[in-house]
């Protein structure tokens, strides 16, 4: 029996993160994907091979275990041994005991259809079968070692749902339906665009009893006419008249918890920034908590002056002229 190099079938090196791990493999599953290659059997035995390699690298313990081997076979070969000649059984399962996790039934997570993995016939390699105790593929689909069966978790499952500003500023429950099913869910205040919910056993049906997968909910929040959100602050424009900004006075303005009358302050500048705290969102992890509320001042200049309106602005002038 031939060493199998799950690292080189990933392409990944042995230092390889956890992350680098699963993306190679979910860019090899997806060029090896049986939907994709449609009946190439080269494609096929490529695709039960990664999975193979990952389900090994990509579990901490396992990878550990693997590690141990594949040193101790390295420096076999090295030495000049033959392989049929190396003493696998050191490492091979026996009986209840496995140097890959536990005893008795155990439960291999596989994010795709558990089919696709076993696909046209043949479950893992005598290498995999070897060292996890004789390894079979069962009629149902899951996987057998030995006298223990495990079973593979549904495929995670991806939605969007849309909400609007206001939805995620107060919270509470909103409704959808999948696969026939309506499910209530609670949304707390504060929720930021792209927050990713998850709701456990929503997702595709498991294998061999295994439990459904999960759905992953992403957070979509339309973009708001009013307000744009920065964290949890919010920013918005006040417009204003020359006269209050030149006097000051007070504007009002519609905000999330209600009208507030904003003070302007006497010779306020077009442009200028007014910081109202706590009238931001809420924060997601302290709903009691709020971000600030900011208004960029908008003078807007009065239109169609008479002739009177004209004469007093051009005394003013001339007044601030006589000032310089």
């Amino acid at each position: 029996m031939e060493y199998k190099d799950y690292y080189t079938i990933l392409g990944v090196d042995k230092n390889a993160t956890q992350d680098q791990i699963k993306s190679a493999y979910r860019k090899l599953a997806m060029k090896y994907h049986p939907d994709k290659t449609k009946g190439d059997k080269s494609a096929e035995e490529k695709f039960k091979e990664i999975n193979e390699a990952n389900e090994v690298i990509s579990d901490p313990e396992k990878r550990k275990k693997y590690d141990q081997l594949g040193e101790n076979w390295k420096y076999y070969q090295q030495s000049g041994g033959n392989s049929n000649d190396f003493d696998w059984s050191q490492y091979a399962s026996a009986g209840q005991g496995n140097p890959f996790g536990g005893q008795g039934r155990s439960s291999y997570t596989y994010s795709g259809d558990p089919n696709d993995m076993f696909g046209g016939g043949g479950g893992f390699s005598d290498f995999f079968e070897s060292i996890f105790g004789g390894a079979g593929r069962s009629s149902g689909g899951s996987y057998r070692s030995g006298n223990r069966q495990s079973s593979f978790k549904g495929q995670d499952m991806e939605a969007v749902m849309d909400i609007t500003l206001e939805d995620a500023y107060k919270g509470g429950e909103k409704m959808f339906t999948i696969d026939g099913e309506t499910i209530k869910l609670k949304i707390k205040p504060g929720i930021k665009d792209g927050h990713i919910l998850k709701l456990p056993n929503k997702g595709g049906k498991g294998a061999g009893g295994g439990k459904a997968g999960d759905l992953l909910l992403k957070i979509s929040i339309a973009k708001n006419p009013i307000y744009e959100r920065r964290g949890n602050d919010l920013y918005s424009d006040l417009n204003t008249d020359l006269y209050t900004a030149v006097l000051g006075g007070k504007q009002e303005f519609k905000s999330m918890k209600g009208t507030v009358k904003v003070d302007i302050s006497k010779g306020s500048q077009n442009g200028k920034l007014l910081k109202l705290p706590g009238l931001g969102m809420p924060v997601y992890e302290n709903p009691s908590t709020f971000g600030n509320l900011y208004l960029k001042l908008n003078v807007k200049l009065p239109e169609n002056l008479s002739e009177a309106e004209t004469r007093l602005f051009t005394e003013l002038k001339e007044l601030r002229e006589l000032k310089k």
